[in-house]
């Protein structure tokens, strides 16, 4: 009898929990292709050490950006990869529950239910990932109680006040890691004049990164290309100087949270003082986000024990409590 599926489809990562076994996949949410025959050559970890090291006829590309799906066909490609190494065939034909972002559009919605399908799925149900991270958080979503999760992914940062198994309040921000990758290259490149990747400017981020200053500061080398000269160039960045290339996005980001509070009810606004706000995603390890995100909205803040986890694991509990639960999935509640 085949086991059912959740799938946590994110921009950065994407990750598999099989009824019965937990998690059983957790990888770059990127596809290599060749460009002349549209051959998959790789997909996940192999496809990632492929970024901007490849021939121009190969590209790896990542299907989601900022929270939407940018290529249906290579996100097609990439599912149905996904359900064949999971174990699906056409004996076994598992019932598959998506985590998506809760800004995708109608029709982003059936193209990724109707892809699952035809990859193989008996059936397959989306689930927004904020309402799947309380759920994973263990928190009491179907109390008449204020529930606020923050989910800070690749593309989006998604804060969602929960109560009576519904979302009450809603905000998605279209900024997420990437775009401190991003505002990290482009701030070296203007101070500094280097160009550097985005993987290097992901280690970047996870090296010195940081959203207040903290006591741990420290400096970190980086290599890249000099734009004057075209020849390697190594530079010397401080914390100090990531931290104000990433005040922008983090400032968006918080704003995000603030105005999701600013719409939420009194009394459910209440309950958030001393619930507090349940952090979530890999852009929540920044260093010193929670404790500034704490402080710009007087709220207590608390980051998941499994902050790039949290999502699939509150998908996999709906999945081992399919009947129980599947008022929760977006179709159920529209």
């Amino acid at each position: 009898m085949a086991r059912d599926l959740a799938i946590d489809l994110g921009t950065a990562n994407t990750l598999v929990y099989k009824q019965g076994e937990g998690i059983i996949m957790n990888e770059p949410t990127v596809i290599a292709k060749n460009r002349r025959t549209n051959e998959v050559l790789a997909t996940g970890h192999e496809a990632w050490d492929m970024i901007g090291r490849t021939p121009s006829f190969i590209v790896a590309v990542r299907p989601l950006r900022g929270g939407a799906i940018t290529d249906f066909e290579t996100t097609e490609q990439m599912i149905r990869l996904l359900l064949k190494r999971a174990g699906v065939s056409r004996f076994a034909r598992p019932k598959v529950l998506i985590c998506v972002p809760s800004a995708i559009t109608e029709v982003e919605r059936r193209a990724v239910t109707e892809a699952t399908r035809r990859a193989g799925a008996a059936d397959a149900q989306l689930l927004e990932q904020p309402m799947a991270a309380a759920i994973g958080a263990d928190l009491p979503i179907e109390e008449a109680v204020g529930n606020m999760v923050v989910d800070i992914g690749g593309g989006t940062t998604e804060t969602a006040v929960i109560s009576l198994g519904g979302i009450v309040t809603l905000r998605a921000e279209r900024v997420g890691g990437f775009t401190m990758d991003e505002a990290i290259q482009g701030w070296v490149r203007k101070e500094h004049g280097l160009a550097i990747g985005e993987r290097t400017a992901e280690e970047i981020k996870k090296q010195i990164g940081s959203a207040q200053p903290l006591p741990t500061d420290r400096d970190a080398e980086v290599k890249g290309r000099d734009l004057v000269t075209g020849l390697p160039k190594t530079v010397v960045l401080t914390a100090v100087e990531i931290r104000e290339a990433l005040d922008e996005v983090v400032t968006r980001m918080i704003d995000s949270v603030k105005e999701c509070l600013g719409e939420t009810p009194p009394e459910l606004a209440q309950d958030l003082l001393t619930r507090g706000i349940y952090l979530v995603g890999g852009g929540a390890l920044l260093r010193g986000l929670p404790e500034r995100l704490q402080y710009e909205t007087k709220v207590p803040v608390q980051l998941s024990p499994q902050p790039l986890e949290a999502v699939v694991l509150g998908a996999g509990h709906c999945i081992e409590n399919y009947q129980a639960l599947r008022g929760m999935f977006m179709d159920a509640r529209r």
